[in-house]
């Protein structure tokens, strides 16, 4: 027996639906603002007259509001009016329950010009905060939210709006609870669709006669989905950091290397050297790195010698800066954190004009066209209470890059720092679907949990499943650098490299991605088939059969294809003894 023939076919799968009967998830969000709202989702799940048909029902006056029961073109909806504190608005009695995981949806329009509105929830104890979204006058706008509470109980669902002068109009409410287990059946399904594809092998003889009882196994060589943790420069020269790190993670992040004020201390005095390191360390080791940043907006991390600076002078120090690290690094990093948190922060701003951040993106891009630029934010996923970054805000400051007219489209994408503390996974997931609609490249890109140590690692867990499993994010890094002085927020290992608590989900969830060198096996059938679902990323295949001292070896690469429903055509492999 001289020959063995191997047929891979890489085929679209789709998830058996359990016994059970599951409520799927709708990761639809409308960021357009629209003549008439949507019906509600889920049919309004527990919301009474979640359409406004039945006038009234089940809703009633939150606060001192007056409230009105309009119908426009055949459309009905809810108004609060004459509204003198922030809570005076409309509300309906729900009753939410401790360990439900609830999804909140709803339209709202504004009598005039613009306001963020709220949606919360009133419990005995406590005050949760659903999401919110930039209302609109004489079109309506989608909020998509979540919450869990930590004690059932009854609670007032109703809207608020720090500008009391505007009309809060309402429609097309929907709040639809899940459980843990559909919860995670959403996360199952989704990892399916779009992290995993199925592997057929057919082994036969040198005659093509069918060969049973042959022993498949295949063992991942490289994860397809981007994930890491972000570095220091501590780990030049450390190597058994370097063995740790580079055995897990496929991307990394510099912590501090590549930013202004380490690499120009003092001005015209440019010094490269610890970022070139580590990028030359990262690429002969396969490992892509995220560039960290160009500018940063927050007046603290400035170097010194710029925060006096004003006029054309500030202008040709950030324009010198642009040129020198976008062009130096063109070509060679996954994306650019290019001014970093300009949602909550204002430095260049404040000095150049509004129109700071347009102008330094248009200037990255024109010197390095072809890599993502990115927009790099805290608490747009990690705190619903946050409306500086809130989704909607995030979504006006892209349209702003967006509008940049330069040679070619400028490839943004949007990177979510994912700095969480206690997570509001309800609100994460829809925060993600609404960034979603852009149909732009999502990044979770700083990844960490700054929570008491019996729950962080639980905590991590959820945030980075729920990530993974999300189908429009297209990678994760932790920022969980190790430093001999401290981790940031949180360490993934000991000063010996030895996992701690956060460290072993790390590779639990690897080895449930594939990675760490996972071995998948398997035995040929009588037609001589063996097939293997698997996450996508480069693999090694070995065919041996116990009747025959030949055997059959190949790397392959299982790939997901963005814009079709199927994966790679079949692919035919044919091997010699």
């Amino acid at each position: 027996m001289k020959l063995l023939l191997l047929l891979l076919a890489f085929c679209s799968i789709s998830l058996s639906r359990c016994e059970e009967k599951l409520v799927p998830y709708d990761y639809s969000a409308t960021i357009e603002c629209l003549e008439n709202p949507y019906k509600p989702q889920y049919n309004g799940g527990i919301i009474v007259n979640p359409d406004l048909q039945n006038g009234s029902q089940g809703w009633s006056q939150f606060g001192n509001a007056k409230v009105d029961f309009r119908e426009f073109g055949g459309n009905k909806f809810v108004v609060a009016q004459q509204r003198n504190q922030s809570y005076d608005s409309v509300s309906q009695k729900v009753y939410l329950e401790k360990g439900i995981l609830y999804t909140f949806s709803a339209w709202f329009q504004v009598n005039k010009g613009n306001a963020i509105v709220e949606a919360v929830f009133k419990t005995n104890d406590e005050i949760k905060h659903a999401g919110s979204v930039v209302a609109e006058s004489k079109c309506w706008s989608m909020l998509k939210g979540g919450l869990t509470v930590d004690e059932s109980g009854p609670a007032d669902l109703y809207f608020e709006s720090e500008d009391t002068s505007v009309e809060i109009w309402v429609d097309s409410v929907s709040l639809q609870p899940f459980t843990q287990n559909e919860w995670n059946s959403h996360q199952e399904e989704s990892i399916i669709k779009t992290r995993k594809g199925s592997v057929r092998i057919k082994v036969v003889n040198s005659e093509g006669q069918p060969l049973p009882n042959a022993t498949i196994s295949i063992v991942q060589n490289r994860l397809g989905f981007p994930f890491g943790c972000a570095v220091e420069q501590n780990i030049l020269g450390n190597l058994p950091y370097q063995n740790w790190f580079t055995k897990r993670f496929t991307v990394t992040t510099f912590g501090n290397e590549m930013k202004w004020y380490s690499t120009e201390n003092v001005r015209g005095k440019e010094n490269y050297a610890i970022a070139d390191a580590m990028l030359s360390f990262f690429k002969e080791h396969g490992v892509a790195v995220r560039g960290h940043n160009v500018l940063w907006d927050d007046p603290k991390y400035q170097p010194a010698w710029v925060k006096s600076l004003s006029g054309n002078d500030l202008y040709n120090a950030v324009k010198q800066r642009v040129v020198s690290v976008v062009s130096r690094y063109k070509g060679q990093l996954a994306g650019w954190d290019v001014v970093n948190e300009n949602l909550h922060f204002s430095f260049f701003e404040s000095k150049m004009g509004p129109r700071a951040s347009y102008d330094i993106y248009a200037m990255a891009h024109a010197f390095d066209p072809k890599t993502i630029m990115f927009m790099n934010e805290f608490n747009t996923l990690e705190n619903p209470k946050d409306l500086q970054s809130c989704p909607a805000r995030y979504l006006e400051k892209l349209r702003e890059l967006q509008s940049i007219r330069v040679a070619g489209n400028i490839q943004l994408g949007i990177g979510l720092e994912s700095h969480f503390s206690t997570p509001n996974i309800p609100f994460m997931r829809s925060a993600l679907d609404t960034l979603a609609a852009t149909n732009l490249p999502i990044w979770l890109t700083e990844i960490d949990v700054d929570a008491p140590p019996n729950v962080q690692a639980n905590y991590l867990e959820q945030v980075l499943r729920e990530g993974h499993a999300h189908p429009k994010v297209r990678g994760m890094v932790m920022w969980a650098g190790y430093n001999p002085s401290g981790c940031y927020r949180m360490c993934l290992t000991d000063g010996n490299f030895r996992n701690l608590p956060t460290g072993d989900v790390v590779d639990k969830l690897l080895r449930e991605w594939g990675g760490l060198r996972s071995q998948t096996t398997g035995v040929t059938d009588a037609d001589g088939f063996c097939e293997a679902s698997l996450y996508y990323g480069d693999y090694d295949l070995n065919i041996s059969h116990p009747l025959t001292n030949s055997g059959a070896s190949q790397n392959f690469k299982l790939t997901f294809n963005d814009t079709t429903s199927s994966q790679t055509q079949p692919s035919v492999f044919v091997f010699r003894d």
